[in-house]
This record gives structure tokens, C-alpha cells and sequence, in this order.
């Protein structure tokens, strides 16, 4: 199963991280986080309860348009591509130009796993 692995961290860890990358004294394991956000509460809205609904529907219909998508969740077209493109920002979805415009979604993952560390 493809699983991909979040991590959260504050901004100031994070950009740590990011430089400490950047400048060769870090390197990250296999098994490290790939996507980061700096709360749970920034987490928690992007991936709501009706977003994550929305990837299982992606994921199970394998919809060919956002015209389409829209008819399997009864959310309108202009929304879902607002949602989509944030979601893909993270790489929770990937968003395919096809013909004439069309926008066809799909979900690159199975699931998503969140590391959520107690202390630094």
C-alpha cells in the first residue's frame, strides 16, 4: 500500500530542516515525513472529514473531469477545483490537464499517515 507520510513541525523547525538539507548537514531517512504542516489544526482543515470523503470518491470512481467528480459528490465544479488545487499543493492529489481544458483528478496514495511526536 502507498502511503504517504506527514510530519508536523513549527515554521521555525521546519525551515531549520529545510537548510539544514539545503546545506548538506541533514539527509533525510526513507521513512521521514514528505509533507509538513506547521499544526494539527492546519491538518485537520485540510484534510476535514468531507475532503477526505472527497479522495475516497477520487480514488473509487476514477472521475475523468471535475464535471464528473462534481456529479458523484454534489459539490460544484468551481469548489472542487479550489479544494483540488490546495490538496495538490500538498500532494494529495494530482490534477491532469487533458483535452480541451478538462481538469481529471487522481489520488496518488491509499492512505496518509500522520507523525505526531509528543515532544521536540
Amino acid at each position: 500500500m502507498k502511503t504517504l507520510k506527514i510530519g508536523i513541525a513549527s515554521y521555525k523547525d521546519m525551515k531549520a530542516r529545510t537548510m539544514g538539507i539545503a546545506q548538506g548537514r541533514l539527509k533525510p531517512k526513507p521513512g521521514d515525513p514528505k509533507v509538513w504542516f506547521a499544526s494539527t489544526e492546519s491538518f485537520a482543515k485540510v484534510l476535514s472529514h468531507k475532503n477526505r470523503a472527497l479522495l475516497a470518491t477520487i480514488a473509487a470512481t476514477h472521475p475523468v473531469s471535475l464535471q464528473e467528480l462534481a456529479g458523484h459528490t454534489g459539490r460544484k465544479a468551481s469548489n472542487l477545483s479550489r479544494t483540488l488545487k490546495t490538496m495538490e499543493q500538498y500532494g494529495f492529489v494530482r490534477l491532469h490537464r487533458g483535452e480541451r481544458g478538462r481538469i481529471r483528478p487522481e489520488v496518488p496514495y491509499q492512505a496518509i499517515s500522520l507523525e505526531l511526536p509528543f515532544s521536540a
